[in-house]
């Protein structure tokens, strides 16, 4: 693969963050007056917990009662695009926390209905918003929908089709929108979410390719991206909650997991029952290296699950594979093994976790002696996605019992 092409797809892991929204009432930033519409502060509400039904059902009213306004589809566009992603078990940041997931072959169900909601919905909101423009050019809203609107895009080929060209051209676009805001109105403090996120990833590419997209003009700053990112998660109208998950999602990256931790603790006491903020309190607890500690937060996460109404919509076998992960940290293969099992045959899971926990399972069946059922393992990872990087390697373990080289 040529350096620059792999550096393109290096930089593809923070574009999928510049698409969401979170919330803060009490702020004194500028944004659009419907933002603080009370049918959209319950929408919102419904949305970060992961209640994503009841969020869509108040959209699309909300979007019903402001025809032509780009802020009402882009919202309706954000809540349709987040509950694809869950469903296909892409908001576990365990995916994309490290650069496979950009270079690898992975599989994914494309659901063409729900794809074309959404392609329709950016493009209503690309077209509300420049006849705004068309009439006034500095129309902040119309900007702020725009790039939003091109964001979640962005996120959307990213994400599930892995168009990265696409969705780097896209993610420059939705950054000059809001650059743009940001020039007009200094305090309309959600766009530092697109801008934030940008400059931080720009600023962590190599230095040889970070010299050559200077010449074009394509510069950023980690520094000055984690500064823009902290002012919206302290004062943002609609993007708050995200620019604290993607704080949190670059510290983890340099491995400052502690700090991480407490950042997720805040989002999770904001939201105790987003089954996510608690997902990820476990992930960065397994990957600080707590050991037993961490085994133990997933658990009470599979055991939470269990009660009526504590998670609106609880995707279990992302707390199966963590589970997984920890006791494969900790050399307890035959309950690991297990547990990427439960993962991999949890109703609903979607393709590529299927593949990633087979594969897992096998592993830890060769590295505790157990050889056929590693064998039964890897060949379901393969029957399962055939042409997928990780089918490629559970051939090679048929070859050859794993031993963890």
């Amino acid at each position: 693969m040529k350096t620059g092409s792999l550096s393109i797809r290096r930089f593809a892991w923070g574009v999928v963050l510049l698409g969401a929204a979170g919330l803060c009432w009490a702020s004194d930033a500028h944004t659009n007056p419907l933002n603080r519409d009370p049918l959209v502060r319950e929408a919102f509400d419904h949305f970060y917990n992961l209640d994503y039904p009841g969020a869509i059902e108040r959209f699309e009213r909300f979007h019903a009662a402001h025809p032509g306004d780009p802020q009402g589809s882009v919202l309706l566009l954000d809540a349709v695009l987040f509950q694809e992603l869950y469903r296909q078990d892409l908001l576990d940041t365990t995916f994309y926390a490290n650069d496979g997931f950009l270079t690898g072959r992975h599989a994914t169900e494309e659901d063409p209905k729900t794809r074309d909601r959404i392609l329709a919905l950016a493009d209503e909101t690309v077209n509300e918003a420049n006849w705004r423009l068309g009439k006034n050019a500095n129309d902040v809203d119309a900007l702020y929908a725009r790039g939003w609107a091109r964001a979640l895009k962005c996120t959307y080929l990213a994400m599930v089709e892995r168009s990265y060209g696409s969705g780097f051209r896209l993610a420059t676009k939705a950054k000059d929108d809001h650059m743009r805001v940001l020039q007009l109105d200094p305090d309309y403090v959600d766009a530092k979410l697109v801008v934030g996120v940008y400059e931080y990833v720009v600023g962590a590419l190599p230095l040889p390719f970070k010299l050559l997209v200077g010449f074009a003009g394509i510069t950023g700053s980690k520094s000055r991206g984690l500064e823009m990112l902290t002012d919206d998660g302290n004062r943002g109208v609609v993007t708050n909650i995200e620019a604290r998950t993607t704080i949190a999602l670059f510290l983890r990256r340099e491995s400052r997991y502690k700090e991480a931790i407490q950042v997720v603790r805040g989002l999770k006491a904001a939201y105790p029952h987003d089954y996510l903020f608690c997902l990820e309190e476990a992930n960065l607890r397994k990957d600080a290296g707590e050991g037993m500690g961490a085994v133990g937060a997933y658990r009470e996460i599979v055991a939470n699950s269990a009660k009526p109404g504590y998670f609106a919509e609880a995707r279990l076998e992302l707390a199966y594979f963590g589970l997984g992960d920890a006791l494969r940290g900790q050399h307890h293969f035959g309950e690991a093994a297990q547990a990427y099992e439960q993962a991999a045959w949890t109703r609903n899971v979607g393709p590529e976790l299927k593949i990633r926990s087979l594969l897992a399972a096998g592993e830890c069946h060769d590295l505790n002696g157990e050889r056929p059922q590693a064998v039964k393992d890897y060949q379901a990872a393969i029957d399962n996605g055939p042409a997928t990087s990780r089918a490629d390697t559970a051939r090679k373990h048929l070859r050859n019992a794993y031993t963890g080289n």
